[in-house]
């Protein structure tokens, strides 16, 4: 039988290597005219003409910023700032959303479908050994790394159309006044990484696309967070999480170790609470949330009937409530690893759902092998 079409193409070495051709190119292009321009006028910002949609005095606060952090010429910073433009999609999708009900089950059938499921299978097989390689490295199983993939951007098929810096000048230089707190220096924070990151591995970045929040590629990793956590996982030559799954493999499994991955830990256990728990009881469990608190011990001494296996757990538990709306809610136990995928994004709900995902496209694909 003919091999299945892979629906992913990871760039050839020739075609990476004329995409960094490209963007370092790109890049020079910008960097002889800021060298000409820092020559001429050194500490001048650039004209208010050039500013577009930017306050001038917020702009040239900003570049002073990104100068002092990143260590890149003033000029250079002020031609790439005076080129982004305002994009009012990216100030309204930032918002929260109305409140309403919050519905695990619902929230789950978003991401546990088969659109996901398939193309997982498939991602899997095809770069199963990075996958390997990496719980080799860092200690983080396939299932968890796959089932952040498969959240973030359905492995790499849904990584946003909107230009990074058009995004990140947005949130930097105009973060909606109605947003319940302002977040404008930390997206400032990421549009200067985002110029270091493009520096150092010569790309363009008039060109790079991401989400509205200007997270970039197949894990959906903020400009801050490359330059931290990201790997050149295959040492290709570069980090490149758009078009190189070992690259977005490893990165994720580099992130998840930084922020506290325990090898060979579970990342939950089931729980069923009893029907006639007091309410104070369930209060007092609820109040650390997603942290880590109570031993196993502790949890039985307070009636909770943990399954063999919660109660050989040696470390710290939360006890975790994911609400269905008006129905009941469901609860699982969060080890010290739940918490850590919290860190990728910090809700229960997500951790959960990576959690599922993964371990169904990894049997999916074990089936399928």
């Amino acid at each position: 039988m003919m091999p299945k079409p892979s629906p992913f193409h990871p760039a050839t070495e020739h075609r990476r290597r004329c995409l960094r051709t490209g963007a370092a190119l790109a890049l020079g292009a910008l960097l002889p005219a800021a060298a000409r321009a820092q020559s001429a006028a050194a500490s001048a910002p650039p004209p208010a003409a050039t500013l577009g949609d930017w306050n001038a005095s917020a702009v040239q606060a900003l570049i002073e910023r990104i100068v002092q952090r990143n260590g890149l010429p003033e000029a250079l910073v002020a031609r790439l700032i005076a080129r982004a433009q305002y994009n009012p999609t990216v100030a309204r999708l930032i918002l929260p959303g109305p409140p309403g009900k919050r519905n695990w089950k619902v929230y789950r059938s978003r991401f546990l479908d088969s659109l996901r499921i398939d193309a997982g299978s498939d991602f899997m097989q095809e770069f199963g050994v990075w996958f390997q390689r990496a719980q080799e490295r860092y200690g983080v199983p396939p299932h968890i790394v796959a089932g952040i993939l498969g959240v973030e951007t359905i492995y790499g098929r849904n990584m946003g159309d909107f230009r990074v810096v058009d995004a990140l000048s947005t949130l930097a230089l105009r973060y909606p006044e109605q947003a319940p707190r302002d977040r404008s220096a930390y997206f400032g924070v990421q549009l200067g990484d985002f110029f270091q990151w493009c520096a150092q591995d010569a790309r363009n970045p008039l060109q790079v696309r991401g989400s509205y929040a200007g997270a970039i590629g197949m894990p959906q990793f903020m400009p801050e967070s490359i330059l931290k956590y990201a790997v050149d996982f295959d040492q290709g030559g570069g980090i490149d999480l758009i078009n190189d799954p070992a690259d977005a493999i490893g990165s994720v499994a580099s992130y998840l170790a930084a922020k506290g991955w325990v090898r060979g830990q579970p990342a939950h256990f089931p729980l069923q609470l009893p029907p006639d728990l007091p309410q104070a009881t369930l209060d007092t469990l609820l109040a650390p949330d997603i942290t880590p608190t109570f031993t196993a011990d502790h949890l039985v001494a307070l009636g909770l009937p943990l399954l063999p296996q919660a109660r050989a757990h040696a470390g710290k538990l939360a006890v975790v409530q994911l609400p269905n709306a008006g129905a009941d809610p469901d609860y699982v136990l969060g080890t010290d690893n739940f918490y850590v995928i919290t860190r990728y994004n910090q809700s229960a709900f997500y951790a959960l759902a990576v959690i599922e995902l993964g371990e169904i496209v990894a049997a999916a694909a074990a089936a399928q092998s």
